[in-house]
């Protein structure tokens, strides 16, 4: 274990960030000076968990977030501090319901059996105006932005930083876009464990607003921040080795575009279980705008909305770009990064154990086609759908552990409430005069 008295030294840092991810996603810290890293290291950061979306009482005891010293990040936008990613503890054992062990907790689970999830992210993000009513490029109009090499270089100071960024990490950043809707980009970087994946996932969304910021401008993850323009996903590419990680246990030449049995299997427990899965992939009421939204202004959401997979085709809710890895594209950016690899691979492992067979390919158009695809069934319409969907699917919620499923049905059940007794402008224009 790295020592981060020794850290802190050795790299200038004056104070680290000691972090833990709650049930909503929402990044939780505590600032803690270099000179009393070498006790907080062992002991813990203390936190009240109530003071947070984790299911718990005034009444629990204290909270202890212990640092992964191996996960030290020094932000390189403001060096003297260094981010790290912690597991929550209570009375001597981790915090069943915390995100980041229950990835923690799959991962062993797999490693038992010789796997090893690794995993990529592309996390799409809009950057808009400090008030959030508007992208933040005046000039971003093109009724097909994506790719739009003036829009990009018109924020180039913002993405060239974050990317740069990436790259100090030693991430393996390999290309930035403007996406599909206007004022919308992403960064793809290199693939890593799954645990790794996570908390560079978590790490990108503080720097990305972060660095936003720095430049007078405001970075959103929200799934559906325009009603008119293609929502911001997060599309995962998925593959699984062998414990060591050198042999990809997905990749058959001989299987079908370049599958193994086991991948298909993978793929099988994805789809028999994505109507639960949709309630941690695509947490928010706001998700299920992008899943069912009707065509945007570039002609097409980009998201899928009903369980199919197909090859190298995105219209599904799975795709098969090239041999040895699947791409699942359901995910959107409110996604908690660490419940979204625990989610994936709960269901994968599912499907590995019972053999789960994925149905057939199919190769058409879901957007224009999908009339012809006989017994496919819909994603939820809704957040509640998708709650209940889960609340049902008793073996999702067994693999991701039941004191996690009952704290986070729990309080997602409370969101959609708050939501339902919400009064929208859109119910007063059209019921006023009813």
């Amino acid at each position: 274990m790295a020592d981060l008295a020794k850290f802190a030294k050795d790299k200038g840092v004056r104070f680290f960030l000691f972090n833990f991810t709650d049930l909503f996603g929402t990044q939780r810290a505590k600032l803690v000076p270099a000179e009393a890293v070498a006790d907080m290291q062992k002991s813990g950061a203390g936190f009240a968990g109530f003071a947070t979306w984790l299911d718990m009482t005034p009444a629990h005891p204290d909270m202890f977030v212990m640092p992964d010293a191996e996960s030290a990040i020094q932000l390189p936008w403001k060096p003297e501090v260094a981010w790290l990613a912690g597991d929550p503890w209570m009375a001597g054992e981790p915090v069943a319901q915390a995100p980041r062990n229950v990835l923690k907790r799959l991962m062993a689970q797999a490693a038992d059996k010789g796997m090893l999830l690794k995993s990529g992210v592309e996390p799409e993000f809009h950057l808009i105006s400090g008030d959030g009513t508007a992208i933040s490029d005046v000039r971003d109009t093109q009724e097909k932005p994506c790719y739009d090499q003036s829009a990009i270089m018109r924020r180039f100071d913002v993405i060239a930083e974050i990317c740069s960024t990436m790259v100090k990490l030693g991430w393996g950043p390999y290309q930035n876009d403007h996406e599909d809707a206007n004022g919308q980009f992403e960064i793809n970087w290199d693939f890593n464990d799954a645990v790794t994946t996570a908390d560079q996932h978590a790490f990108f969304k503080f720097m990305v607003k972060s660095i936003a910021e720095k430049h007078d401008l405001r970075a959103t993850f929200m799934p559906k921040p325009f009603a008119n323009l293609t929502g911001n996903g997060c599309h995962v590419h998925i593959s699984v080795w062998n414990k060591t990680g050198k042999k990809n246990l997905f990749h058959d030449k001989k299987g079908e575009l370049g599958i193994s049995d086991m991948g298909y299997h993978f793929l099988g427990g994805l789809m028999k279980h994505a109507e639960g899965l949709a309630c941690v992939t695509n947490p928010t009421v706001n998700s299920y705008k992008r899943i069912n939204a009707p065509a945007t202004l570039s002609g097409a959401t980009w998201s899928p909305s009903s369980i199919s997979y197909g090859g190298n085709n995105r219209t599904h809710m799975v795709r098969i770009p090239d041999e040895g890895r699947i791409e699942f594209r359901l995910a959107d950016g409110a996604a908690n990064p660490y419940l979204l690899q625990a989610g994936i691979l709960a269901s994968g492992l599912n499907g590995i154990e019972n053999e789960t067979d994925p149905g057939k390919r199919l190769d058409i158009d879901m957007y224009t086609e999908s009339h012809k695809a006989k017994g496919i069934k819909s994603l939820p319409l809704n957040l509640l759908d998708a709650i209940r969907c889960f609340s049902k699917d008793k073996t999702l919620q067994q693999a991701m552990g039941e004191e996690f499923s009952e704290a986070y049905i729990k309080l997602k059940n409370n969101d959609w409430q708050k939501y339902s007794q919400h009064l929208s402008p859109w119910e007063r224009d059209t019921t006023l005069d009813c």
